[in-house]
């Protein structure tokens, strides 16, 4: 079966060369493998992250702008919350639930388990002591026995041998094992973490926060993309195709878009639609459209006068069959390319609609509300990274679509085969 127009010397199809032109274009390759890299990312975000919480919104509030490289030894404790523990599809989409209160300690050697009492050194220096299973469990202090076991033992529990009796702000009257509880606590509560890439103000880890923000960036990137294509095309096909009347006021529409820069647009549309994602893809995409709409006008009225286009007519088809099924899949090249360049316009969009804090919000990371937390540290080395290293992924991805881009541009142009 015949799959589209062939080589006539070769029988190799159209596609088999603007593949061939585009693999040898090795930069444009090395765009597209670190894009599917950023893709990959954005999906698996949560799994990779070292601080898988939702939003990576974990603070650590005694580590505030920490350098690269910084390690610490944190006591978690307890969070009791209703909800359970996520698991496959809503995992991936929006990681744990925060369930730990972090407090950091001078080592791990300074945190000592005497019999149910917790002892440590806190970050100032200053000895804490804590009864463990106030500090591990559930514990109802407020319950008529916790309360009577406060005024017996001084403690809203009771110990008999290695047991614990307490009442459960859940479940009610419930026993545990001392031995457990230690076990657990040196098990789950007592950790070391490293922030590879530092610490914010709040002392959350930064890697985590831009490795979430890479979903943020991909996914307003290609719903922005997406919206100004429907837009883009949907204008531009009318005007092209009907020409006369509707193509002046579409195309003193585009002017009068054309004529608005493209953040202001945006940061109006962002104030009109309201806070939210799909406010934002919307305040994008609606304002990456004109040069969508100019380029499927320009290309439509060439290939309205061909021939092919003259016998949908005389068959009988009606318009919007052939501006769908006979026109547009011939413009589809130029149409890849400008999406490229669309996707990276939409990056740097949101960045900027961020950073001016009209975009994403808190606490949900942005590389663009990244950046505005570190601008200011930039000179200086305390902070520098929290700016640096948001600008670098930004950087990199918008060289990537470019490149990819112009390696599609010149792999879709017959006149780059020999």
């Amino acid at each position: 079966m015949s799959t589209g127009p062939r080589s006539a010397t070769s029988g190799k199809s159209p596609g088999y060369y603007a593949r061939r032109r585009f693999l040898r274009n090795y930069p444009a390759v090395a765009g597209l493998i670190w894009l599917v890299l950023c893709v990959l990312v954005a999906i698996f975000a949560y799994p990779l992250m070292p601080d898988d919480t939702e939003n990576a919104n974990f603070q650590v509030v005694e580590l505030p702008k920490r350098p690269p490289g910084t390690s610490a030894t944190l006591l978690l404790q307890p969070i009791f919350l209703e909800q359970a523990e996520p698991g496959g599809l809503s995992y991936l989409i929006s990681g744990r639930p925060d369930r730990s209160r972090p407090v950091v300690v001078n080592s791990r050697e300074s945190v000592v388990l005497e019999d149910d009492r917790l002892r440590y050194v806190d970050l100032r220096g200053v000895t804490q002591t804590e009864l463990l299973p106030v500090f591990l469990l559930d514990l109802d202090k407020y319950a008529p026995a916790a309360r009577a076991w406060q005024e017996e033992f001084g403690k809203p529990y009771r110990r008999e041998g290695d047991e614990v009796e307490y009442v459960d702000r859940t479940t009610g009257a419930a026993t545990a094992s001392l031995a457990e509880l230690k076990a657990r606590f040196v098990e789950e509560h007592l950790v070391e973490r490293t922030f590879v890439l530092g610490t914010d103000g709040f002392g959350r880890d930064v890697l985590s926060r831009l490795l979430l923000g890479t979903r943020v960036s991909m996914a307003v990137g290609l719903m922005a993309v997406i919206v100004s294509l429907l837009l883009g095309i949907s204008l531009g096909a009318v005007a092209g195709f009907f020409r006369g009347r509707v193509d002046t006021v579409v195309m003193w529409f585009v002017s009068v878009v054309w004529s608005i820069p493209t953040l202001l647009l945006a940061i109006s549309i962002s104030f009109a639609l309201g806070e939210g994602l799909w406010q934002l893809f919307l305040a994008i995409g609606a304002s990456t459209w004109v040069e969508v709409a100019r380029i499927v006008r320009g290309q439509i009225f060439t290939v309205r006068e061909m021939q092919y286009v003259e016998a949908t007519r005389a068959m009988g088809f009606g318009n919007f069959r052939t501006i769908v099924r006979h026109i547009l899949p011939n413009v589809f090249g130029p149409l890849i390319i400008i999406a490229a360049a669309n996707f990276a316009a939409a990056i740097l969009i949101e960045a900027g609609l961020s950073f001016l804090g009209v975009g994403i919000q808190a606490p949900a990371p942005s590389w663009g509300s990244m950046i505005k937390e570190g601008y200011t540290q930039v000179m200086f080395e305390s902070g520098a990274w929290l700016a640096i290293f948001p600008g670098i992924a930004i950087i990199l991805v918008v060289i990537s679509l470019n490149l990819v881009g112009f390696g599609l541009r010149d792999a879709l142009d017959p006149k780059y085969e020999k």
